[in-house]
């Protein structure tokens, strides 16, 4: 049984994760109203929006160098507020240049923040001693249709989180990993064939669903490998690979959209995902399995 002082940390993770992903998702869905708001061009958007993964990727470095001598917890209570306020910052400016200065704020803060949330994810899961981490106009939609898809996928990956954990628990979290590595390439694949939008929508469900019980077993990876202060700075630079994708991924897609057709450019990643599925068992570890009699609670500093 895990110590009862542990669940007020959980909670309180799980609502910085719900918080940090509305947050990112109203930026996500709103970006062709900020792009009317301050006449940006289609040219320059592009500069704009890859500004904010680099950024996050130096926010996330930065997290990590602190991690010897912060802890996590007040890196995510500095930044979690900074980012909120960046993005109200982002919608409120007139000119250019303060959408530019709210963005870059924005960007180093919320990899700041993506960092200190997964240090004490893994911190908090190595307490419990078990799993539980487990906290866009190709388909002929409509304007409004087009922020749907972000917002069936954000759903589905909550319910994912929900029933990820009992999960590795229960069968490993090898058998996890290549569940959700299946399941998220059949949601690619789905969005690649669909006839319209609502198969579409269905198909995002299933990306969602898929890659949130495999992303939380990346992380808890790293911290069982590199234990004790090494795992924070493990996780920090794990998680800039996360923007890289973002930076290589996104334009990628695009380009091969235009080259080729947009809902064909989803085979990329539905091919990455099953290529993934041969490194499942590097998941397994030695030792380290959650599940059954073996769950037991540590003594680690989650705050």
């Amino acid at each position: 049984m895990a110590d009862p002082r542990l669940r007020p940390a959980r909670r309180a993770l799980a609502f910085a994760f719900f918080t940090q992903g509305v947050a990112f998702a109203l930026l996500v869905t709103r970006i062709p109203a900020v792009q009317h708001r301050y006449g940006i061009s289609d040219t320059l958007l592009p500069a704009f929006l890859a500004g904010v993964p680099v950024l996050a990727g130096a926010g996330s470095l930065t997290a990590g160098a602190l991690a010897a001598r912060v802890p996590a917890g007040t890196v995510l209570r500095c930044t979690q507020p900074v980012v909120l306020l960046a993005l109200v910052a982002a919608g409120a400016g007139r000119q250019t240049w303060q959408l530019a200065l709210a963005l870059g704020v924005f960007g180093l803060a919320v990899g700041a923040l993506d960092a200190s949330m997964n240090m004490r994810g893994v911190a908090v899961q190595q307490a419990y001693g078990r799993s539980i981490m487990l906290v866009r106009d190709a388909l002929g939609g409509s304007e409004a249709l087009a922020t749907v898809p972000y917002g069936v996928y954000t759903v589905m990956t909550l319910l994912g989180r929900g029933v990820g954990d009992p999960a590795v628990r229960r069968f490993g979290p090898v058998a996890v990993v290549r569940g959700g590595t299946v399941l998220a390439a059949c949601g690619f694949g789905v969005v690649a064939a669909a006839p319209g939008p609502w198969t579409g929508l269905a198909g995002f469900g299933l990306l969602g669903l898929g890659l949130s019980v495999v992303v939380p077993q990346v992380f808890a990876a790293a911290g069982r490998l590199a234990p004790g202060a090494a795992a924070d700075a493990a996780v920090a630079r794990l998680n800039v690979f996360t923007y890289v994708g973002v930076l290589v991924g996104a334009p990628l897609v695009g380009v091969l959209g235009e080259l080729w057709h947009p809902r064909g450019a989803m085979l990329v990643p539905l091919v990455l995902l099953l290529l993934a599925l041969r490194h499942a068992p590097s998941f397994g570890g030695r030792g380290d399995r959650y599940g059954g009699r073996y769950e037991r609670s540590r003594a680690v500093d989650v705050g």
